[in-house]
């Protein structure tokens, strides 16, 4: 649904501004790519707490103007500002929040699990490599069901069999329904008020400056993402793969040659005279593999190891990631 795909969009948005920062300036903003998701999950839990205390609802929820309201009878609505019950408060905010962090790392481990079985990094007998073997096995129908769970849900709702479009609402006790006049009004003078605190005890004070931050931040959070939103169908058009050999075409430029400065740098590790000896393990290559960040060539076992322990390039220090890496299958290389 709607409000679901708001948030699948705004991530890869935000991810494509850090790499861009990283790659114009890995020593500055390099840190920022390496920890993007405990980042921008520290972010999500903040704006989620912020909406789901004043709004009951989440971003994307109240972006297009829907509450929360505990599951039970049919009892009168509560108003918005009033705010979902402890416990489907908790549930809601760690399902929004913990539960897409937690699949997009599972993601993850699998793609560099399966890279790793692809080229034998650890030895064909050892323990480990028959766990995850077993586990890559496994996953594939592990996720089948999750995906599974989620259509099943998604199409008794359509047929009206069931009052959740997301499995993820009934774990939390909730459900979704538009927001009615009296809730805008509520919201409205909720923001617009600005009540004076009258305690004069000092922890009173912090506290009440503490919770001000936090909601500033929350809702310059909010706004910024509410102004990118319309900027989002542009920018999935223009990496769409459609687009991209339009966009290689305007933006393509010419390799550049590896750094001059480092022929005279004593800090630097010497490059072999031969090019085609690996400069970490100063053997002939085997299954040669090239660094996107500063064009050197290493064995691809040599490499790997390298980035995935430093997450930099050996001879030129630049930061590096595993996805940086580029198989050559010229025999020349």
């Amino acid at each position: 649904v709607a409000q679901d795909s708001l948030m699948a969009a705004v991530k890869p948005a935000l991810q494509h501004l850090v790499k861009v920062l990283a790659e114009s300036n890995p020593g500055r903003y390099g840190f920022l790519w390496h920890w993007f998701d405990e980042i921008y999950v520290l972010l999500d839990l903040l704006l989620q707490q912020h909406y789901l205390a004043r709004c009951s609802a989440s971003f994307s929820e109240n972006f297009y103007s829907l509450k929360r309201i505990p599951m039970g009878d049919g009892r009168q609505h509560p108003l918005a500002t009033a705010g979902l019950p402890k416990r489907q408060h908790w549930k809601s905010l760690l399902l929004l929040v913990l539960v897409p962090y937690l699949k997009g790392k599972l993601e993850k481990l699998v793609s560099s699990l399966r890279e790793e079985d692809e080229y034998s990094i650890h030895p064909p007998s050892s323990s480990w490599k028959r766990f995850y073997r077993a586990f890559l096995a496994a996953y594939p129908y592990v996720n089948m069901t999750w995906e599974g769970w989620f259509l099943v849900q998604q199409l008794c709702y359509i047929l009206g069999k069931a009052e959740h479009h997301s499995p993820m609402l009934k774990l939390a006790g909730v459900r979704l329904v538009r927001l009615t006049a009296e809730d805008i009004q509520a919201l409205e003078q909720k923001w617009a008020e600005t009540t004076p605190n009258q305690t004069h005890s000092i922890t009173s004070r912090v506290q009440s400056a503490l919770r001000k931050a936090l909601g500033s931040i929350a809702f310059s959070l909010s706004t910024g993402l509410s102004v990118s939103v319309f900027f989002l169908q542009f920018l999935d058009w223009w990496y769409s793969s459609e687009n991209q050999e339009t966009i290689k075409s305007l933006t393509a430029l010419p390799t550049p040659p590896p750094p001059v400065h480092l022929e005279h740098e004593p800090s630097s590790a010497l490059l072999p005279s031969l090019k085609t000896v690996c400069p970490l393990c100063r053997k002939v290559r085997v299954n040669a593999t090239a660094l996107a960040t500063s064009g050197f060539v290493f064995c691809y076992r040599c490499i790997y190891g390298h980035v995935k322990a430093h997450q930099c390039c050996p001879v030129t220090g630049y930061a590096t990631e595993l996805q940086h890496l580029v198989k050559l299958y010229s025999p020349e290389s």
